[in-house]
């Protein structure tokens, strides 16, 4: 993988004269907003969860070995105030909780229809703890734990980056909990929550709430790198003058890669506002049109659009220049 170089400036002041031509090279810094990365960089989308259950310790050890920069933790909340990591708000896509609370779900219409949804918030811990979140995916996986979020610092830390997702603040906070608070408390237990604090486990913490990052950036002060993750949903934050105002409360941008495909020119607006730009997500089992497998999707967004990392689901797929 090739290294991200900083950008030189080259000025030249020529005076021209019967003895001499000046010529003046000034080597400019990286901007803040390029601190997360020094090198084209991996983060691996819910571990290495191509290969295992997402959101386990197996995908995040495997994602590991697999050669990832960073891991990523999409982050919840249990009922007692503890943070897990889970994608959705609800258990019973990658768990059996159906089978070990039947009767502790509620009720919610969508378009008319009925559903039957066990939210993360309405289990303790210790009733997490019961679930196997590995079965869904493979039966090899049976038994596997959803993990804490300090079980997964624990487990990557001095191996790997942490990625964390800040996961519908809003509607925990409706529930009385400060997700943006506990997620940095927990950094600061562990000692993570500056810039540079373990150069062995760097720290970016991304989300799609605006509200949320403006609240870490402003309110909060927090100093480590934050990423606004853009899709079709938010999508007018996507020209020129939307990154321009994301430059006032984060570093970088997460953007749903077929949005960067169709206009390539994204990385030099996000380039101008100084935010680095990291697509997601990539993925074997469903590798975009027109590309023979993931390795070579992959080896087009970051060596042709030259963005600076990406989120995959094969941390081993990812391709050299």
């Amino acid at each position: 993988m090739s290294d991200f170089n900083p950008r030189r400036v080259i000025l030249f002041a020529a005076a021209i004269t019967s003895s001499w031509t000046a010529l003046l090279v000034i080597d400019c810094l990286p901007t803040q907003a390029f601190a997360q990365y020094s090198k084209k960089t991996i983060v691996a989308h819910r571990g290495a969860s191509e290969y295992a259950p997402e959101h386990t310790l197996e995908a995040y050890r495997l994602a590991i070995e697999q050669g990832a920069d960073y891991v990523e933790q999409d982050l919840q909340i249990t009922k007692d105030g503890v943070l897990v990591c889970l994608h959705d708000l609800t258990l019973e896509r990658t768990t059996n909780i159906e089978e070990v609370f039947p009767g502790r779900y509620r009720k919610v219409s969508h378009a008319g229809v009925s559903e039957k949804h066990w939210f993360v918030y309405n289990f303790t811990l210790e009733e997490l703890k019961r679930l196997d979140a590995g079965s869904w995916f493979h039966k090899r996986f049976s038994g596997v734990r959803i993990p804490t979020w300090q079980e997964a610092i624990q487990e990557i830390r001095g191996k790997a980056g942490l990625f964390p997702e800040i996961k519908t603040p809003e509607i925990y906070g409706l529930h009385g909990f400060d997700m943006e608070r506990l997620v940095m408390e927990e950094l600061q237990r562990h000692g993570l929550d500056q810039p540079g604090a373990d150069p062995e486990t760097p720290v970016v913490i991304q989300s799609f709430s605006v509200d949320s990052l403006q609240k870490m950036a402003v309110d909060m002060k927090v100093i480590l790198p934050l990423v606004m993750l853009l899709g079709e949903r938010n999508r007018q934050w996507v020209s020129p003058a939307g990154f321009q105002k994301v430059k006032e409360f984060a570093a970088g941008i997460g953007l749903e890669k077929s949005i960067l495909r169709g206009n390539p020119v994204i990385v030099e607006w996000a380039r101008n506002a100084g935010l680095s730009i990291t697509p997601y997500t990539f993925r074997s089992s469903r590798v975009g049109k027109g590309f023979w497998n993931v390795r070579a999707e992959m080896a087009y967004y970051l060596y042709t659009l030259d963005v600076d990392a990406l989120m995959t689901n094969n941390p081993d797929q990812f391709p050299d220049p």
